[in-house]
């Protein structure tokens, strides 16, 4: 019986012991809505000429610690996987395993890593500076991070901001910075304790907290030229945008059935494919990475062709390859049609069809514009064009004007099976439709016009709906005045971006080369400091002036556009007759 006893009461000391040493939320009472409060640190906060081996803090409650190697930010960097962190009860303990710095002030910002047991309420501004040193430094470099375009709902969270010295290899890139700070939710920062030096800064994008960015998939900014840090610097703009990196190259190329495929490492932003039998014998589409090339004549033969490819930022590759074409049995790819452009118009349809393999021929009698159950606008060859300066011949334009005394609503476009006929002599098999509405007049808004305020050009101004979609755009030569008329009522954006390189394409830039992205301006009402222009029917919406976004560096007294005027490179446009259709 003793035993029995002696062995519950061993049972019941245990789980008490248990029960004390675990931490956990009280049960029942009034909901803890208050934050840990510091009582006390070793080292004191702004101590100096200490290297410590360990950092202990005191609070007046239990507490936790919440992702501590990612959220607790330590400037100057240190070697941040050596550090440890334990919360016991009430205290905090960071042990450092590593030597710090001579005659450097370091910091380490909490941020909301340290939580109360019961509710996790984070405590509030808790920092903790020190110097190994006898001396405090107390510059500061403070300002703003935005997207390169304004969204409609900013999100910053994530956002970092850092200090590289100048004199290192070392970048956003590679590792992380000597100093740091976290963007608050209003996109501003703030690093504290600085060194007096020189210094390259960056913002970028931390979705995987690596204190680094992702140069192919996350957004980053970067100010051209390094920064003297020898007072404090008080408006720093970053503006961040994606701009892939990674190498240009050909990382393959092989046959596919009969024909020649290149599979590139990136996407690409322009290409031009230059060969003697270009849209007459040889032809070639390009899908996301994947160059293919046709040939209607070679068999068991290969041609030279030279390739000159570019991508986003700015990187050219021209090469000579040999493309060899193949005899084979494989079953050829179908042909397949797509609509890509708007389904609305006033007194034009615009329709935008996009094919997977380049067009060779048209049969004009199965292709019409329908309305009225059976009424229907035969489609001639002046009506078409190709738009893809790159000569692929996978994008086909068709521009229809409706006569007013056409009362309808809603138009058709037919193209029945075999209307459209691809480089392998294939048709399409199943008819395609896409269907058109008409706006009506009297909702229709007269018209949204303004200025650039820019003397810098050319320029590409664009109208966007309120999903930031491009409803309409103008490419500007010579002018910064622009004019959008017969809009449907409703509500939209304007922004415009400085084609410097002519190829009516915003260019994001390249930070190895110290070169930001052309310049943004972008509609903003002054007094409401809304991004949008609510239109209605019959309204004028004139003398709107768009604005150019901040670019990225420190404010300095000077004019907007001290850059000169560059001249516009024009888009090629290749407008296709019968005859080439059926000649090419």
């Amino acid at each position: 019986m003793n035993k029995i006893f002696h062995k519950i009461a061993y049972v019941l000391i245990a789980l008490t012991l248990i029960s004390c040493a675990k931490q956990s939320s009280p049960m029942g009472g009034p909901k803890d809505e208050t934050a840990p409060i510091l009582l006390s640190s070793s080292p004191k906060n702004e101590s100096k000429n200490i290297k410590p081996k360990e950092i202990n803090l005191e609070f007046d409650e239990y507490v936790k610690l919440e992702t501590p190697s990612q959220s607790i930010i330590i400037t100057p960097k240190v070697e941040k996987d050596k550090v440890e962190f334990l919360a016991v009860k009430n205290r905090v303990l960071i042990t450092l395993n590593q030597e710090l710095e001579d005659s450097t002030t370091y910091v380490f910002n909490f941020q909301k890593s340290i939580q109360d047991i019961a509710e996790s309420n984070p405590a509030e501004r808790l920092k903790l500076v020190f110097s190994t040193g006898s001396t405090i430094d107390s510059l500061t470099v403070s300002g703003k991070v935005d997207y390169w375009f304004p969204k409609a709902k900013e999100d910053y969270e994530d956002l970092l901001v850092g200090l590289y010295i100048d004199q290192d290899t070392l970048d956003l890139f590679s590792s992380a910075p000597y100093y740091i700070a976290q963007v608050d939710t209003a996109g501003k920062f703030e690093i504290t304790n600085i060194k007096a030096g020189t210094f390259r800064a960056y913002a970028w994008y931390d979705d995987n907290n690596s204190l680094k960015t992702e140069y192919r998939s996350e957004p980053y900014g970067f100010i051209s030229e390094p920064i003297e840090v020898n007072k404090n610097l008080e408006d720093l703009q970053i503006n961040i945008n994606r701009a892939d990196l990674s190498p240009l190259k050909i990382n393959r190329s092989s046959n596919s059935g009969s024909n020649f495929d290149i599979i590139l490492s990136k996407e690409l932003a322009n290409y031009e494919v230059t060969h003697e039998d270009k849209n007459s014998k040889l032809y070639f589409r390009l899908k996301e990475n994947n160059l293919r090339f046709y040939h209607t004549d070679l068999v068991n033969d290969s041609t030279q062709i030279r390739l000159q490819l570019a991508d986003s930022v700015g990187v050219v590759v021209d090469t000579t390859l040999y493309a060899r074409f193949e005899e084979s049995e494989r079953s050829k790819e179908k042909l397949e049609v797509s609509s890509k452009g708007s389904i609305k118009f006033t007194d034009t349809i615009k329709a935008k069809l996009g094919f997977n393999k380049p067009l060779l021929q048209i049969n004009y009698d199965s292709l019409y514009m329908m309305y009225d159950t059976a009424s229907i606008i035969p489609i001639t060859p002046s009506m078409l064009f190709l738009t893809d300066s790159t000569g692929s011949r996978t994008e086909l334009n068709i521009s229809i004007p409706i006569n007013d005394s056409i009362p309808f609503e809603k138009y058709k476009l037919v193209a029945a099976d075999s209307t459209f006929k691809d480089v392998e002599n294939l048709f399409n098999e199943k008819q395609f439709e896409a269907t058109f509405n008409r706006l009506k007049k009297d909702n229709l808004g007269d018209e949204i016009s303004g200025t650039i305020d820019t003397k810098e050009g050319p320029i590409m101004v664009q109208l966007l709906d309120n999903k930031g979609t491009v409803v309409t755009e103008q490419y500007l030569e010579g002018t910064n005045k622009f004019s959008f008329t017969k809009l449907e009522a409703t509500n939209y954006q304007l922004q415009a971006y400085i084609d410097r390189n002519g190829n009516k394409a915003w260019d994001p830039g390249n930070i190895n080369l110290k070169k930001q992205p052309e310049p943004i301006y972008y509609f903003m009402d002054q007094e409401t400091k809304s991004k949008e222009l609510i239109l209605r029917g019959k309204w004028t919406l004139n003398k709107q002036v768009i604005y150019k976004r901040r670019e990225s560096g420190l404010l300095v007294n000077k004019t907007e556009d001290e850059n000169p005027e560059i001249e516009g490179l024009p888009l090629n446009v290749l407008e296709i007759t019968e005859d080439y259709l059926l000649n090419n």
